[in-house]
């Protein structure tokens, strides 16, 4: 155990005033306050963790745990990458940043082959991975450490294809984000291939964490049905199964022992694989890793509107275009196929696609829709990689992923309206462009597959699944947007059901919903945070949806009753949380099991305590005499 700097309110401004003179940053990161604002750790506004540990590996994320429940400790939660809702990094807290934890992505995939699998999924969930991934006609599989970055693994994937692989795996736009956090979130991928295979959440195969209870666990589906026949590309999970370590002081991975966990462990894993994906990171404990989906390798095609003066009559038609090409193909004689193999993050719209596309022909039959002579060139195509491309040589980041948008602090309400596919088809694009104006310009189009790429065991909710695109930066303190907009887009009539309405991802942490009592109206701007939080429908109801929100919280309450992990704006367990909530979705029937694929062996294993005592918890007390400490 050392001091450690880097965590101290001093250096940590320095580094952001440092980092300010090579990327543009809002005005908030002026020097002139620097001695007002970031070094004073008194000033209410910084909401930042007072201690920090940087655990290598789960023995030390599990005495992290034991040290916090024993001294009644909150924690949180991070990785790299962004919350702008700041779940990661929460005031008064203990602070477990996983940025050094072990890595598995360099060496972490795994090719599946359905002829050496065996019939049954071993005991210890090895193979679990596998047998998903081959359920999904998939081929292969990549396990991601709980400290590893989109950089770490977009750049491990690389030089996987470079060494004679053929992967993709669907991840964030920026180098720095985590695969969890975003992941959890839901996981929007407009420069990815999130269109064609779905969103974030609907990438993960298996997931090992340690709980607030201090179990080292991991789980997984283990038994799934064919779904094709509603519709859907991916078999529908109906049994989850998990397995405790009952070693858990032991450091050396290839010694770990994994058994059934002990009767009165009293988590439900179905719960928790669905609370987990779609329910917000940092909220359900501390995640070691993840086994992520990887695709054949498709490389990507960019179509940007080109800058010449012979094409300036075209550049205005470019957004309305790609809205066009990916929300209602079909008037541009576009399969939905096709549609749905190109996206693009918010803002940029470019298309960016993958596989069977018909931009070049589309664009055509667009301008002459438009009553357009000329501008058939007007669409430059160029192929890149697969994945996102790393930083030039002589950049700050040189040779990693870069971070698009540049990092700065994030707007205290801004928010993500997701615009229904269904609705726009009915209105058509212009009217759409028109009733959002000038913000339409801000459409992240990153879903089309997800209407048929979800396990139907999940909390993404399903105004995610069913979003033509997400529009970032609405004004929804206007009265405009609650009384005019809002319910021509989704369904307000019953008042004990507030529908989900914004994206998770990007969501900052003044935003709420309308007033409670009048759905027509915003929440006032010049309320208090307090009475934002009495009277407003809550952050998460706007995102979740009264029915998803309620599930969440009970499995929270059996997850986490004492809100160790209360991160900011996150899933908590509340007084109303009771476990009839979590009974609100379909529990699969016998009949389901019955024609699913039962694939787990029975094994009844014996189990150790988890209570011990450990050198990290003994240095944790030393460490809380210091500012911060590494271990």
């Amino acid at each position: 155990m050392q001091p450690s700097s880097e965590c101290t309110y001093d250096l940590h401004a320095q580094d952001i005033l440092a980092m300010a003179q090579e990327v543009a940053v809002p005005d908030a990161f002026n020097p002139a306050l620097q001695d007002s604002y970031f070094n004073d750790p008194s000033n209410p506004s910084l909401d930042l963790p007072s201690k920090v540990l940087h655990p290598v590996d789960a023995s030390d994320v599990v005495a992290a745990i034991q040290f916090a429940k024993e001294h009644s400790l909150e924690l949180s939660v991070k990785n790299s990458g962004h919350s702008w809702q700041g779940a990661s990094s929460k005031k008064n807290t203990l602070l477990v940043n996983m940025n050094r934890y072990t890595r598995y992505a360099p060496t972490g995939i795994t090719n599946c082959d359905a002829q050496s699998l065996g019939i049954a999924i071993k005991d210890d969930l090895s193979d679990q991975p596998c047998h998903l991934s081959v359920a999904k006609n998939k081929p292969s599989v990549i396990r991601v450490g709980g400290g590893e970055n989109w950089d770490k693994t977009y750049r491990a994937v690389k030089d996987a294809n470079e060494a004679g692989g053929l992967y993709h795996v669907v991840g964030g736009g920026s180098g720095s984000v985590s695969p969890m956090g975003w992941t959890f979130q839901g996981g929007l991928s407009g420069d990815t291939g999130g269109t064609r295979y779905g969103l974030g959440a609907d990438q993960v195969v298996q997931i090992e964490m340690v709980l607030p209870n201090g179990f080292h666990v991991k789980f997984g589906p283990t038994e799934w049905k064919d779904a094709s026949a509603e519709g859907f590309t991916v078999p529908r999970t109906i049994g989850v199964t998990g397995l405790c370590r009952t070693n858990p002081e032991e450091r050396d991975e290839e010694k770990w022992v994994w058994e059934d966990c002990p009767n009165d462990f009293g988590i439900d894993f179905m719960d928790l694989w669905y609370a987990i994906r779609g329910g917000g990171g940092g909220t359900w404990g501390v995640v070691l890793s993840m086994h992520l989906q990887l695709h054949d390798y498709v490389p990507r095609v960019d179509y940007a509107g080109s800058s010449s003066e012979e094409c300036s009559a075209t550049v205005p038609l470019n957004v309305e275009f790609v809205a066009t090409y990916v929300m209602t193909p079909s008037v541009l004689n576009v399969t939905v196929h096709q549609s749905r193999a190109c996206g693009s993050p918010g803002g940029f719209n470019i298309p960016m696609c993958y596989g069977e596309e018909a931009i070049s022909q589309a664009w055509i039959t667009f301008l002459q829709m438009k009553n357009v002579t000329g501008g058939t060139e007007c669409l430059e195509r160029s192929e890149r990689g697969g994945l996102p491309s790393s930083s030039p040589l002589g950049s700050r980041f040189e040779g990693q992923i870069a971070d698009l948008p540049s990092p700065g602090i994030a707007a205290y309400a801004i928010n993500g309206v997701l615009v229904p596919k269904a609705w726009v088809e009915k209105v058509g694009v212009q009217s759409a462009m028109n009733m959002f104006g000038p913000r339409f310009i801000f459409s992240y189009y990153t879903f089309g597959s997800a209407a048929v790429t979800s396990d139907q065991a999940n909390s993404v909710s399903q105004a995610h699944r069913d979003a033509g695109t997400m529009i970032l930066g609405i004004d929804t303190e206007s009265e405009t947007f609650w009384r005019d907009i809002a319910p021509e887009m989704f369904d307000l009539e019953d008042k004990t059901k507030f529908p989900p309405i914004f994206g998770s991802n990007h969501a900052a942490n003044g935003m709420t919903g309308p007033r409670k009592d009048d759905w027509t109206k915003p929440c006032p701007g010049n309320w208090t945070f307090e009475e934002r939080l009495a009277g407003c429908v809550s952050f998460q109801e706007a995102i979740y949806g009264t029915e998803t929100l309620k599930r969440l919280e009970a499995i929270k309450k059996v997850v986490d009753p004492k809100n160790m992990f209360a991160c900011n704006n996150c899933i908590r367990a509340t007084e109303e949380s009771d476990e009839e909530a979590a009974d609100q979705e379909e529990v699969p029937t016998q009949e389901d099991k019955d024609d699913g694929v039962a694939v787990k062996e029975e094994d009844v294993g014996s189990t150790s305590s988890y209570h011990r005592k450990s050198f990290l918890a003994i240095a944790m007390m030393i460490g809380a005499a210091v500012n911060c400490f590494v271990y």
